[in-house]
């Protein structure tokens, strides 16, 4: 058995290297597809972390009344905060909300004097929601109406709940969001399956030129594993040194790039692609290794049924 490996990985290295022009055809076509499904990974990440910072600036706000007791806005506080469907809830006392409306109105003069002349604060409390997906706003007003519904008569507690100003937003963000999950989808299959076929009928060609070796062998009484063995080891060789040569080939043009990516999207690619450096190599590596590695069994396949 370990004499049967040896020979099989040495007639795998000298196949290799004998037709050093067809693998590196091979190579060559394995890498543009891998250096196109890499790129497709790193642009479906910009636009995720777009779609994130588009998504993190919608939320709805709760105003209460200027008077409603403490108790009942920390129970719809804490009852929000604990919704399955949120993400963040962020708590702006009375005194903040007074804070920040005198700095938004600071060049406003008729504004800050009117405010002067109240004796005491005319704003309430608020909460700032946002929901772990834009189309579970929906849920958290109507459990908000809910809780409005349940207010005793003679003791309002939520003054206005901004959803329905914010509906057309949040809907148009939804759909963006979800035509772009899947647009990239469509797109990263249609590129896969081309990468395949490509792939495929390369190393096919590669394995062409070899058909009277295999043919021989098979005359002489190999078996198909000792005839198919070498042609799957060189297409695991091709698919690690594209797998490489791509992580390689990213690396000048990301650090190239992750300034610029920076200033727009707010992520800068060479830093993400350091971060996760092994998962990048072991998607790209192992997508290389497999597609390698099917191709050449399922090519060489062929001149073992004829």
């Amino acid at each position: 058995m370990v004499t049967a490996i040896r020979r099989v990985v040495k007639a795998g290295f000298v196949g290799f290297w004998r037709n050093a022009y067809v693998s590196l055809a091979s190579i060559f076509v394995l890498t543009i597809a891998l250096f196109v499904i890499g790129a497709t990974v790193f642009i479906n990440q910009l636009l995720g972390t777009s779609l994130s910072i588009l998504q993190s600036k919608v939320d709805i706000n709760v105003y209460f009344v200027p008077d409603a007791p403490e108790e009942e806005v920390q129970r719809i506080f804490q009852a929000v905060e604990a919704l399955p469907d949120v993400s963040k809830v962020t708590f702006i006392s009375k005194e903040d909300a007074l804070k920040q409306y005198r700095e938004r109105n600071q060049d406003n003069e008729i504004s800050l004097q009117a405010l002067e002349e109240l004796d005491e604060n005319p704003l309430g409390a608020n909460i700032a929601i946002q929901a772990n997906e834009t189309y579970q706003y929906q849920n958290i007003a109507r459990f908000l109406e809910e809780q409005r519904d349940l207010e005793q008569p003679q003791v309002q507690v939520i003054d206005e709940i901004n959803f329905d100003r914010n509906k057309d937003s949040i809907d148009t963000l939804t759909n963006i969001i979800n035509a772009t999950k899947r647009a990239s989808l469509i797109i990263m299959g249609v590129l896969l399956i081309a990468a395949v076929l490509i792939t495929f009928n390369t190393i096919r060609l590669a394995i062409y030129t070899s058909r009277e070796e295999i043919s021989i062998m098979r005359l002489v009484g190999a078996g198909n594993m000792f005839i198919r063995g070498p042609f799957m080891l060189q297409g695991i060789m091709y698919g690690f040194i594209s797998g490489v040569l791509t992580l390689l080939l990213f690396y000048p043009l990301l650090v190239w790039l992750g300034p610029r990516t920076e200033a727009f999207f707010d992520l800068n690619l060479f830093n993400y692609y350091v971060a996760n450096f092994g998962e990048i190599f072991g998607m790209l590596v192992g997508i290389g290794v497999v597609l390698g590695l099917v191709s050449s069994t399922f090519a060489v396949a062929r001149y073992l049924r004829t």
